[in-house]
């Protein structure tokens, strides 16, 4: 425990480094040669930025030591001292894996509250430092709320070349009456008149009016916006959401779009007929928000499987080089996250369940470090 311990708090050290160095380079480096970020501020958002890290850096440094500590343990022969001694593996283990579980609630409070929430605060500090007063800016990730009578939702801002745009014309602050889905965008602001104009191009739309769903198609569709939107913060992404704002989140969708219209009884066929067809013009609006609350708790369990697969892998290997174990780790890490990474790319299509492919490398990790450190401990 002694030597897990001290590896842990080195690798974890190590990869928080790296992974505050890969946003300050990007980020804040820029604003700071620029003289646009005192250097306190800068302080300020390296510090915030470290539990965000730490939710990454902790399942890496925990597989990361767990390769080098039992790699070294193997390669000195002290395994077989142990087994000698009348000591079965799975007792020599166990803390490594209690500290593993100890380590997944950490995980889980990083990954449900305080990562999002620092996240935020640190984006925030960015938006106000590059806000400009004269333009309006519809950031992409995130559901905007800020003109009345609409909810807008960008898949990229290239600049002002909006990409995947959804757009929701909501009637009495609640029901969805229009849903429309754009392949671009442009927002066009008039300062003289002090207009403000959204062009969709190459688009599907849906009306549900008198209790019809109206579905149609447009090359250029004009959406005139209100000239003093009501945005007061920065409304975070998805990504950056805490675990109970993303269930607020869910549950407000979820009112919105089964919400029947004013004096007229909706019956649950009805409801169903309208989410499938929500479904196929632009796939479910609540998917995406499905998909990181189940992302973050997924991710919480990290560490148990990198730990069952690490021991009894470090013990096969019967190396105890740094680099070795460092680059296994990273292989095993990439594995972990292309499930990650396959399951973003299906969040906009609930017909895959990209939420729950976010939990295959945690089932597959854990059934597989099982059977091979049953098999270690056998001698097999």
């Amino acid at each position: 425990m002694r030597q897990m311990l001290a590896s842990l708090v080195l690798t974890v050290m190590v990869f928080t480094f790296v992974l505050l160095l890969g946003n300050a380079l990007k980020q804040i480096l820029p604003l700071l040669v620029n003289r646009q970020m005192s250097l306190g501020v800068v302080a300020e958002a390296a510090a915030l930025l470290i539990p965000f890290a730490w939710i990454f850096a902790l399942p890496m440094g925990m597989l990361t030591a767990t390769l080098l500590v039992f790699g070294r343990f193997s390669a000195d022969q002290e395994l077989t001292a142990v087994r000698a001694s009348g000591i079965s593996l799975l007792s020599l283990v166990s803390p490594v894996l209690l500290l593993s579980l100890a380590l997944c609630a950490l995980s889980a409070l990083f990954n449900l509250e305080l990562g999002p929430r620092c996240r935020v605060a640190y984006d925030s500090i960015l938006f106000n430092l590059r806000l400009e007063l004269s333009g309006v800016q519809l950031p992409e990730g995130r559901f905007i709320k800020d003109f009345p009578g609409y909810i807008f939702y960008v898949g990229e801002n290239r600049r002002g070349d909006l990409r995947d745009v959804m757009a929701w014309v909501i009637e009495n602050e609640t029901n969805v009456v229009t849903t429309v889905r754009a392949a671009r965008g442009r927002l066009e602001v008039d300062a003289p008149t002090k207009s403000i104009t959204l062009y969709l191009y190459d688009g599907k739309v849906v009306d549900f009016r008198n209790g019809q769903m109206m579905p149609g198609a447009f090359a250029e569709l004009p959406v005139r916006l209100d000239p003093k939107p009501r945005r007061t913060t920065l409304r975070p992404k998805l990504s950056n959401m805490t675990a109970t704002q993303l269930w607020d989140e869910l549950h407000e969708w979820e009112a919105r779009l089964s919400a029947p219209e004013p004096g007229r009884h909706v019956s649950a066929e009805e409801l169903r007929a309208r989410r499938r067809e929500l479904g196929r013009v632009r796939g479910d609006p609540t998917t995406p928000i499905r998909f990181q609350i189940h992302q973050q708790m997924a991710f919480s369990f990290a560490c148990f499987g990198f730990t069952l697969v690490g021991i009894p892998l470090a013990i096969r290997m019967h190396r105890r080089e740094t680099n070795v174990g460092i680059g296994i780790a990273l292989i095993l890490v990439t594995i972990y996250y292309g499930f990650i990474v396959l399951g973003q790319t299906f969040d906009k299509q609930p017909e895959y369940s990209p939420h729950l492919i976010v939990w295959l490398p945690n089932f597959i990790f854990q059934a597989v470090g099982a059977v091979l450190l049953w098999r270690a401990n056998r001698g097999i």
